[in-house]
């Protein structure tokens, strides 16, 4: 890599992945991890934050153009799917639930990235790190893409390493209230991103 490669690769490694960090998507990875086996739980968000940065990468500013008008469903859509899992393990009772495999764990981690990043904050940076380094595209998409999958990769780990200190009754408690918040804050950002900071879209 030339020093302007490897410039705009530090770059956006940096933003995307200190953004996620502190993104809502983050916390609802960290308190899936509790429920699943973290790893497969890491390989569906893996590849839905690489479904996402291809996404974004490919179609630029065209992207913002054709699906700003709607943004909203996209992160409504997240916000529900939340509150609808939430919901699901505040009022199915453990026993009742079918038991946790590697494919659901994969399938909830996957369906939870992909409903959450499409038009976050994130993805959003991607597409404007298209235009504003033009030609860097596999740079920009590379960059992103590990900065992504390693923030999920720690928020895989964290959450089963707190599955496995903490009492699994009063743990699932703390799982449904963050994804409950997680779900509130998705679903009031989508009905007026002007009650959130930039950041935490």
């Amino acid at each position: 890599m030339s020093t302007s490669t490897l410039a705009v690769f530090a770059i956006v490694f940096a933003v995307v992945g200190a953004t996620e960090f502190l993104d809502r998507t983050n916390f609802a990875m960290i308190g899936l991890a509790t429920k699943h086996p973290p790893f497969r739980l890491w390989q569906g968000a893996a590849a839905a934050f690489l479904a996402t940065t291809i996404i974004a990468v490919a179609a630029g500013g065209i992207f913002l153009a054709a699906v700003g008008p709607h943004l909203f469903y996209l992160r409504l859509g997240g916000g529900l799917f939340l509150l609808g899992y939430a919901s699901y393990l505040a009022l199915v009772p453990a026993a009742d639930r079918p038991i946790a495999g590697t494919t659901s764990a994969f399938r909830a981690g996957f369906l939870t990235i992909l409903l959450l990043e499409l038009g976050d904050t994130t993805m959003i940076l991607v597409v404007l790190f298209v235009g504003t380094f033009p030609g860097a595209y596999i740079t920009i998409g590379l960059a992103a893409a590990l900065a992504l999958v390693m923030v999920a990769a720690s928020a895989c780990f964290l959450g089963g390493r707190i599955a496995k200190r903490v009492d699994p009754d009063r743990l699932e408690r703390y799982v449904i209230v963050v994804l409950f918040v997680v779900a509130g804050v998705t679903i009031a950002y989508a009905l007026d991103p002007s009650l959130l900071p930039p950041l935490l879209g």
